[in-house]
């Protein structure tokens, strides 16, 4: 039972407590599970931080839940239906639960409050009132690679 309370509670211990002085911002290349130039107008990939790593992905942008700073440990790579790329932090902006990509309705839900974002990240349906953070990214040098800015904290 102790086992099982420690593992459900040690990633919230990285919000509630943030690792003091041995952080620094860094560049984490992700994988994405479909190149950007596959994704067509609309389509949306997942990623995640390299398993083992002790890097956090870093939110730029968003508001309530997802401020300017607080980390991210997956993330969606999205075109819209303009075309244009963006990277979102995988957290609902209402209480941080992990949005997923609705692929039939070509929008972000969250399956805990049943907030709905568009592709640009705007917020279709509350509660939640803020948009989806944005995530500091270039093309890696692979075409299924980004790098996303992040922060290496020892021992995670």
């Amino acid at each position: 039972m102790t086992a099982l309370v420690v593992a459900a509670l040690a990633p919230l211990l990285v919000y509630i407590y943030p690792p003091a002085g041995n952080t620094k911002r860094s560049s984490l290349t992700v994988s994405l599970k479909k190149a950007l130039s596959d994704l067509a107008n609309g389509d949306a990939t997942q990623f995640d931080a390299p398993k083992g790593s002790a890097f956090v992905m870093v939110s730029n942008y968003g508001g309530s839940d997802n401020a300017y700073g607080d980390p991210a440990f997956s993330g969606f790579a999205v075109k819209d239906q303009a075309g244009q790329l963006s990277v979102f932090a995988v957290n609902c902006s209402h209480l941080g639960c992990s949005i997923a990509f609705n692929n039939d309705a070509k929008r972000f839900d969250c399956p805990c409050h049943g907030s709905r974002f568009h592709l640009d990240g705007t917020v279709l349906h509350g509660p939640a009132t803020a948009p989806l953070s944005r995530l500091d990214w270039k093309q890696g040098g692979d075409p299924g690679q980004i790098i996303v800015q992040g922060v290496a904290i020892p021992g995670l």
